[in-house]
């Protein structure tokens, strides 16, 4: 197994919010972002139109770092997009912070996105065989070129003939000098909420950004649905009427912030089920649960509530770790775990300990905590993922690793066990996680994509996708 890093989290891509029709939206767009940090710590940016004048501002780094009072107060008007980004698709570069923005025939534009075109190369390519140059290395900019050459006139038909035209997972929001455009591919892979703030529209990719602004839940935007609001008011379209939703189920396991809702289920109470089924399926005689937080703490409630066995916080996170800490050697890479994670010796010691886990991705991670915890005095240490195995890469718009660097790829349940030192292990089966998100029954239409672990994708998969993540 590789040692490439401390944590082999999986990643998602990014986050995007937007707000038409408030004159405080810029500073709304702002919270929006904060509230969505999660979705990515690579980049942040933010996009404001006023009176058909685009002013923006991006940059490298968390929203708190990208931003402060000077630069906000050089963004202005009454609609504003934002975007915070981890890159899967295209280099970490500031040129590919988001949102992008363009000139059009029209006047400008302004493009966020969360989510991966798993045909953007051939579609790239093929443009630039015809003339265009492109200025960033992200899929996002494919849209942009697309839209631009489109033979209508008209701006809506135009991005519904260029969203039609790709592939994969995308929540895009849109914005011109006069309009806001929200759209979500054919199968909703990604999630993005519609909201209301007195009489503004507000869109996020998570619930949760609407309770940092005060603004009321409407809706979830619909697979293949595009949502155009001007001064007009709101209209919404159809990208294709070949639709079935099929939403990353990692946004239940690990992405979305407990708060959130997702698909109408509270994520918090979603990963409590999980947690309860995984008791179910795989019991462990101990004396204490805990959970690797922040994303695990749910489902180890759940486990421990199932069990009869005390809950208890046997791992701290030290949330002042920098997300750019170096680990230039192995002996400092094994510190660094330390630094980010303790384990509370006065909890688990001379305990027989079940850790509750979201994932394991190449196992090294899994590794480090069972040593902390050893080392912490636990007696025994009983692994528990609460989710299923991950076998095969994701295309839209998580980073997990090439399928050789997936330990469950190649490995048993026992060799995974052995490898990361645990007395036992047991993952989630398919089924108990259908059972718990509450889609049991499974089968084409269970609503959920779940290729990373049956390996069933819900689009094509092109080759270039596939070089791209191995």
């Amino acid at each position: 197994m590789s040692d490439e890093s401390v944590f082999d989290e999986l990643n998602e891509e990014c986050g995007v919010f937007g707000v038409f029709g408030h004159p405080d939206a810029v500073n709304l767009t702002y919270y929006g972002l904060h509230a969505l940090q999660h979705r990515g710590q690579e980049s942040a940016g933010i996009v404001s139109s006023e009176g058909g004048t685009f002013t923006s501002h991006r940059g490298m780094g968390l929203v708190t770092e990208v931003f402060n009072r000077a630069t906000l107060e050089k963004l202005s008007g009454d609609t504003a997009i934002g975007h915070v980004r981890y890159s899967t698709t295209g280099e970490s570069l500031l040129s590919n912070a988001q949102p992008l923005v363009f000139k059009y025939r029209e006047g400008d534009i302004a493009l966020a996105t969360n989510g991966n075109l798993v045909n953007a190369m051939p579609i790239k390519h093929q443009l630039e065989r015809m003339g265009s140059i492109f200025q960033t290395t992200s899929d996002t900019e494919v849209i942009a070129h697309l839209i631009a050459r489109s033979g209508y006139s008209d701006l809506r038909e135009a991005v519904k003939e260029a969203l039609r035209m790709v592939k994969g997972a995308y929540a895009f929001l849109i914005m011109t000098n006069d309009q806001l455009i929200a759209a979500l591919d054919p199968h909703g892979i990604r999630p993005l909420v519609m909201g209301r703030l007195g009489d503004s529209y507000v869109f996020a990719s998570e619930s949760c950004a609407f309770d940092a602004i005060g603004a009321e839940y409407e809706r979830e935007v619909e697979p293949g649905e595009m949502i155009v609001i001007d001064r007009d008011g709101i209209q919404t379209d159809s990208i294709t009427g070949q639709t079935r939703r099929a939403v990353c189920s990692f946004e239940y396991i690990y992405f979305a912030r407990p708060d959130s809702d997702v698909g109408g289920l509270n994520v918090h109470a979603v990963r409590k089920r999980l947690g309860k089924q995984l008791f179910e399926e795989a019991p462990a005689d101990a004396d204490v649960v805990t959970g690797v937080p922040d994303s695990s703490i749910s489902a180890a409630i759940g486990y421990a509530e199932a069990a009869g066995f005390p809950y208890e916080l046997g791992l701290i996170k030290n949330r002042y770790i920098g997300r750019t800490f170096i680990q230039p050697n192995q002996q400092l890479r094994e510190q660094g775990v330390k630094m980010k994670l303790s384990a509370v010796r006065r909890v688990v010691e001379g305990k027989r300990v079940v850790m509750i886990d979201d994932s394991i991705v190449r196992g090294t991670t899994s590794r480090r905590i069972v040593r902390l915890l050893r080392e912490a005095g636990a007696a025994e240490v009983h692994v528990r993922i609460s989710s299923p195995p991950v076998k095969n890469p994701c295309f839209y718009g998580i980073d997990t690793a090439d399928r050789n660097g997936l330990i469950a790829a190649s490995h048993s349940v026992e060799e995974i066990r052995e490898a990361i030192q645990a007395d036992s292990l047991a993952f989630l089966s398919i089924s108990g996680l259908l059972k718990a998100i509450g889609q049991g029954g499974g089968g084409p239409h269970h609503g959920m994509c779940l290729a990373c672990f049956d390996g069933v994708y819900p689009t094509e998969i092109y080759e270039d996708a596939l070089v791209k993540q191995g």
